[in-house]
């Protein structure tokens, strides 16, 4: 089963989670591929997708958000899921953080099977005005390997029941949804 994970993300920390998402899969035994949505032409060759995109005051990063307009009929037909960073605390890990409304829709518009908000990451020499002045008070690292990992596979373990023609949960399980 081909998964492509993608991603939308200013400073890299998407694009990090993204690839700890694909490594993942692949240890599920899965064939994922990480590509930047700007490199990707077409997404009817893969079996599923995973969305990712940075969050910059509740918005999704704009080529995240392009991408799932773009190829959203053919999303339609595919198992897909989200997931947002951002947030620069532990509250990505303490508990659930629903999708902000603009990802929501997007979710709507593509049947997106689920979503998970894991926090963010800030350099202290983060570049433009905004990122600078809260640099000052939140620099750090939240990306929790432990969340992603459990989310990723909880992914994995949905797209493989999918692949052996095994009933699909409706709901993700628990550790799906929580840290």
């Amino acid at each position: 089963m081909r998964v492509l994970v993608t991603y939308g993300s200013k400073r890299g920390g998407t694009e990090g989670i993204a690839r700890q998402v694909a490594e993942v899969l692949r240890g599920e035994g899965l064939d994922a591929e990480v590509r930047p949505p700007k490199e990707v032409e077409d997404v009817a060759a893969y079996d599923a997708v995973i969305v990712g995109g940075a969050l910059y005051a509740n918005r999704w990063y704009r080529l995240a958000r392009r991408f799932v307009h773009r190829h959203a009929g053919v999303l339609r037909e595919k198992p897909v899921w989200f997931f947002s960073s951002g947030p620069l605390d532990s509250s990505a890990v303490e508990g659930e953080i629903a999708p902000t409304h603009q990802v929501q829709a997007l979710m709507e518009q593509v049947g997106a099977r689920g979503h998970m908000t894991f926090g963010g990451r800030l350099e202290a020499n983060a570049k433009g005005f905004i990122a600078r002045a809260m640099a000052r008070e939140h620099t750090g690292d939240w990306r929790d390997s432990g969340h992603i990992r459990r989310w990723a596979g909880s992914v994995a373990a949905e797209l493989k029941a999918r692949q052996e023609g095994r009933p699909i949960p409706v709901e993700p399980p628990p550790e799906a949804r929580l840290h």
